[in-house]
């Protein structure tokens, strides 16, 4: 970011809106927490940028020292971003701005849902009460990711790569699975749709669906119609 378009406070939240406070840097940074991206598949993942706006936050992010830019080892060689360190310290900030601006009530889950905002999702609403006693491995397919999803002692760790030996395996679009997670959808329905592939034991499945919960509303805004 500019220097002039900075707040000049001395505020560490105020410095960090100068770093990724511009429209779509927190986007990009999230697109970016499960692992390097090419420049076309953040630009796939978020749909509604701009090519000249997603180039200048990677280069603001950039001199920031947000994330680099690498190439992958051979045989691709493809330039990739990827964060640092330091840049990876951000997931817990969006995942409680996730939560938090869940709660509005013009909040619209219908709209665009990205595979890495999918999975941050399940690692911010996981709920340690309704997993308690849960000892789970499943395997969730979105697209051509994998993911390796536990649940053990109470916790939950979802990362990257295929899961070996899984008691169950979810194949669907993210749309799909958040309505399964969510929405209470049950499984059943969406594999007569077509939009769920369902392997294993399904009761772990239908276990692993049920450890989710979303924040409760935070109400209409003041002023508000009351709804009919």
């Amino acid at each position: 970011m500019a220097t002039n378009r900075s707040y000049q406070d001395a505020c560490g939240a105020a410095h960090a809106l100068d770093l990724v406070g511009e429209r779509w840097a927190l986007l990009v940074v999230r697109e970016l927490l499960l692992g390097p991206k090419r420049y076309s598949d953040l630009k796939e993942d978020l749909p509604g940028i701009s090519t000249n706006v997603l180039a200048t936050r990677l280069s603001e992010l950039e001199r920031h020292g947000v994330l680099h830019k690498t190439r992958l080892p051979p045989p691709s060689r493809a330039q990739v971003y990827r964060l640092t360190p330091w840049g990876l310290e951000l997931e817990p900030v969006i995942r409680q701005i996730g939560r938090w601006g869940a709660r509005s009530p013009s909040h619209r889950p219908d709209a665009h849902l990205s595979v890495a905002t999918f999975i941050l999702s399940l690692r911010t609403n996981f709920d340690a009460r309704r997993a308690a006693g849960a000892d789970l491995l499943l395997e969730l397919r979105l697209g051509e990711h994998r993911f390796r999803a536990t649940v053990a002692d109470g916790g939950f760790e979802v990362i990257p790569g295929p899961a070996e030996g899984p008691h169950a395996v979810l194949d669907g679009t993210p749309k799909t699975l958040a309505s399964l997670v969510y929405g209470g959808r049950p499984p059943a329905e969406a594999e007569a749709a077509g939009e769920l592939r369902l392997s294993g034991d399904r009761a772990a499945a239908e276990r692993f669906l049920s450890c989710f919960t979303l924040p409760a509303p935070a109400g209409p805004a003041p002023g508000a119609a009351p709804p009919p």
